[in-house]
């Protein structure tokens, strides 16, 4: 079964229309409206066309406002808020069928140097000795026939090995803590705009599902309405995303509705690459 990476590389590969106006199609990963990372990564790709000076992303934040259609294509206007000695800004904001469905601010930097520190990261087993979401699902998905899509697909754009074992059709109470090793399913050239975009795209994966552990609950078993409702990263240094990452991920609040959640990045090296938060929506139905 071939990997879906050349296609989401495809679709995060925009159309100009012109006047910094771009259109995206969708990588359909199962889920009942576009996968919001989808939405964040052609976003930044977008964003990366405008940029012709060498400056390089490195933080952004953005706003789910509607959900996406995943039969129709999504149109992506830039808008360039400013060139300065040190920073670019961008604005882009996605629409489809005439709506406005997400909005994100991007900045960009002149490469220099500075103080330095970082986290430590967490001592997990390493991803070799792990086995995949796909594989673990596969008992699962044949005992309920079910047809595994996305984060649970041996063919999916990216290939997941979970630190902790997670039985999604009997989640046991557990902290609010999540260590995944993650990687493209496939070689990437390297473009550094390719890495980061890419990133983005997987950064919106287990951070939501992460505030459900202290309360047992799986999507499978418990209707639920889940939403990503805002999402904000910081790229700290350069990524690889073809080499495992490692994404720890903790939910430190929930109520009203919400969720915030937040991540950290880590190369296999332990160098700190990148930083998440994200609130969402989460609603028993």
């Amino acid at each position: 079964m071939e990997s879906q990476l050349p296609e989401l590389l495809k679709i995060l590969t925009l159309e100009h229309l012109g006047s910094h106006t771009f259109q995206g199609k969708n990588l359909f990963i199962g889920s009942p409206n576009v996968y919001g990372g989808q939405v964040l990564a052609q976003a930044v790709s977008a964003s990366n066309t405008t940029i012709t000076d060498g400056k390089v992303l490195h933080s952004m934040h953005c706003y789910f406002i509607n959900p996406g259609d995943n039969d129709f294509d999504i149109t992506y206007k830039v808008e360039i808020i400013k060139d300065g000695k040190s920073f670019n800004t961008r604005r882009v904001v996605a629409s489809q069928k005439g709506r406005d469905i997400f909005i994100l601010s991007a900045s960009y930097q002149k490469t220099e140097e500075g103080i330095e520190h970082q986290d430590i990261m967490p001592n997990v087993a390493r991803p070799e000795s792990l086995s995949s979401f796909s594989d673990l699902f596969a008992e699962f998905a044949a005992k309920f026939k079910i047809q595994p899509k996305g984060i649970f697909a041996p063919n999916g754009p990216f290939v997941f090995h979970p630190v902790e074992h997670y039985d999604p059709f009997h989640p046991r109470l557990r902290p609010a803590l999540n260590h995944t090793w993650f990687k493209t399913n496939g070689i990437l050239n390297d473009d550094p705009f390719i890495h980061q975009t890419t990133l983005a795209y997987a950064s919106d994966f287990n951070l939501l599902i992460t505030a459900l552990f202290p309360h047992g609950l799986s999507f499978f078993t418990t209707p639920m309405q889940i939403a990503s409702l805002d999402h904000a990263m910081w790229f700290h240094r350069p990524v690889r995303t073809d080499d495992w990452l490692l994404y720890v991920v903790e939910s430190s609040n929930a109520n009203a509705g919400r969720a915030f959640c937040s991540g950290k990045i880590y190369t296999k090296d332990g160098i700190l690459v990148a930083s998440t938060a994200q609130e969402g929506l989460i609603r028993k139905l």
